[in-house]
């Protein structure tokens, strides 16, 4: 695991120099290599992604709230609402972003794996490396192909939502509450599919992160 300070100091020379390979090679010299990088993103994915499952069953929550609970003024349940889009909205870019942080490192240390790959004299040991490479990459296209999917689950969610939320935002009144009821199905099935995506991305992620230490 990366150590707080250094991740902090390095994360700025990352963010100040837009290098990738600048930061790698910085983490090289402190003894932080790719595969330990490639851990510590996938678990911030894998977190994102479990903030993210809370986040949109709370807005569905909310979304509830909205359209069945009869009384309140209407003003102040929009906004509640709206706060709960703009969270989720938020929360779709976290776990984006981490996704393609995971996919950056992967992919360096993927090609500096198979590089490496040529530069042993050992035959057997360069086959039992082969061998572990092609695992991991198997291993990670399944996690990656899980997240992807967990992550086209987020738009149709973040769709019904802004709908929803720009239909109430002009239309303030107990009829427009009543229109949005036939809506709740329809999100509430595309939230519970997301958080099934979701859900399973987390569990392929403890699992290549316990794999990716294990053999370590």
């Amino acid at each position: 695991m990366l150590r707080p300070l250094s991740a902090l100091l390095f994360t700025a020379l990352l963010g100040l120099t837009g290098c990738q390979s600048a930061y790698y090679a910085a983490m090289e010299k402190v003894g932080v290599h790719k595969r330990d990088i490639l851990v510590d993103r996938v678990e911030e994915a894998r977190d994102s992604q479990q903030e993210a499952k809370e986040q949109f069953q709370s807005a569905l929550d909310r979304y509830r709230s909205v359209v069945q609970v009869k009384g309140g003024e209407l003003e102040a349940r929009y906004e509640a609402l709206n706060k709960e889009y703009l969270a989720s909205e938020s929360s779709a870019k976290e776990v984006r972003a981490r996704i393609e942080a995971v996919e950056d490192v992967a992919e360096a240390l993927f090609e500096e794996w198979e590089g490496e790959l040529k530069l042993y004299s050992n035959a057997s040991l360069r086959n039992a490396s082969a061998a572990e490479l092609k695992r991991t990459r198997a291993q990670y296209k399944t996690l990656l192909g899980r997240m992807r999917a967990a992550e086209r689950r987020i738009e149709p969610v973040l769709s019904v939502l802004r709908d929803q939320v720009l239909f109430l935002k002009h239309n303030l009144n107990a009829r427009a509450i009543s229109a949005l009821q036939g809506e709740y199905r329809t999100l509430q099935g595309n939230v519970d599919q997301l958080l099934r995506d979701m859900q399973r991305a987390i569990d392929e992620a403890d699992t290549f992160v316990r794999n990716l230490q294990q053999n370590s």
